[in-house]
């Protein structure tokens, strides 16, 4: 799946940006959120003119989620299911140019060879050859340079037997195909390849809200893990402003299209009603109040996951819903490793084997002009509502209590 945008911009080639072995380049940081990445690329609509998104429709959480550049040759990817940035890839360096401390390399005049790499780098140990792909990868932490090695030279690269820096018997040196940029925390070398699959984003800070784990316990309350928060349903304003703080946004609700299915509510449909949201993003969290009690009535939660029509306007929440009482409707949070528990990651037919079956579901859809992305489905149970994707995947989950 690509999404592309076109503006006025800069030529192939044409940029320089910061290179930081082990930490990013240019404004993309490893481990920063695929939100904050799309934000970046926002405020500089002139560079980053050309973008590509890539991910995989059918199997959104095996497949990174890529972010790609193709006039100025690098991209960005990201962990499918952190949604963090986990490596940097320069694919075509005659398109980039890169600047380390007060020096240029790459861009179509400064060609990264071999011998410019490592005397702007400095000493470094023997690199891998793969000779299958003909490839000499060289490590430096938190970076590598891939080298195609021509066939008549192969017998220069076998592993620790190469002289640095690499000059074959004709007096020429190879010139670099790929740059990785890879935390190097782990002290994993990352390159080409199978190589490629060992970058893992940097550890989160302590205390770090990011993706913490949102315990959900229907009909009673949410629970944040790294905060030790607990928001119950009919909790005011005032309550949620204590405990996570200032929102993101507020805004009215409109009518409540589904509310048509309910034989019970006769009331005559208006665009907006007296309900309002608090719009956490940063949280993949809506909280709606109730207009006239003011008291919280439901919570919306947001996988974000890619094709979605929401996707990018909150960051994931990563909720955690322990058991189930399908015939009830109750679920109880249960610390035992023998629960089966609903996370962004369950599937949709995985749903129902905890569940039981709720018989058809209700389509949703924005329209194709605000909506590229189709129909989603939506399936209710008591006190829980699940909106999903046609790739099986949950989409947003809506608790409320009755």
């Amino acid at each position: 799946m690509q999404r592309r945008r076109r503006c006025e911009g800069t030529a192939m080639g044409a940029i320089v940006l910061d290179l930081r072995p082990g930490l990013g380049i240019g404004p993309f940081i490893l481990g920063m959120p695929i939100c904050e990445a799309f934000a970046q690329i926002e405020q500089q609509p002139n560079i980053y003119d050309v973008v590509h998104v890539k991910y995989f429709d059918e199997e959104p959480l095996k497949l990174d989620i890529v972010i790609s550049f193709p006039d100025h040759g690098f991209h960005l990817r990201f962990d499918p299911w952190s949604q963090r940035l986990r490596l940097i890839e320069i694919f075509d360096v005659k398109r980039l140019q890169m600047r380390y401390s007060t020096s240029l390399i790459g861009g179509p005049a400064t060609l990264a060879t071999f011998v410019a790499v490592y005397a702007l780098f400095g000493p470094t140990y023997p690199g891998i050859f793969d000779k299958d792909r003909g490839i000499y990868t060289l490590f430096y932490p938190g970076l590598s340079f891939a080298f195609p090695i021509p066939s008549q030279f192969t017998d220069c690269c076998h592993d620790g037997g190469v002289e640095l820096p690499l000059e074959f018997p004709d007096g020429t040196t190879p010139v670099t195909c790929r740059v990785s940029i890879y935390d190097s925390s782990s002290g994993k070398k990352v390159g080409v390849g199978s190589l490629m699959d060992k970058a893992s984003a940097p550890p989160l800070p302590i205390g770090s809200i990011y993706m913490e784990e949102v315990h959900v316990k229907l009909r009673e309350e949410l629970y944040f893990t790294v905060g030790s928060q607990h928001i119950p349903f009919g909790a005011s304003p005032q309550d949620v402003w204590t405990e996570l703080g200032r929102p993101c946004g507020i805004h009215q609700k409109q009518v409540d299209q589904m509310g048509i299915h309910s034989a019970s509510d006769l009331r005559p449909r208006t665009t907006l009603c007296g309900d309002y949201f608090y719009n956490y993003f940063t949280r993949g969290l809506d909280i709606l109040f109730d207009g006239k009690t003011h008291k919280i009535k439901k919570f919306v939660l947001h996988s974000n996951f890619p094709g979605h029509a929401d996707f990018n306007s909150y960051i994931k929440c990563n909720f955690v819903i322990y058991g189930a009482d399908s015939a009830g409707g109750s679920f109880e949070e249960v610390n035992n490793s023998k629960q089966r528990v609903i996370t962004p990651s369950t599937k949709w037919e995985q749903v129902k084997e905890i569940l039981g079956d709720c018989g058809r579901a209700a389509i949703q859809t924005q329209g194709s002009a605000t909506n590229p992305f189709g129909s989603t489905f939506v399936y209710g149970y008591q006190n829980i509502a699940f909106e999903v994707m046609k790739n099986d995947y949950i989409a947003t989950i809506t608790l409320f209590q009755s």
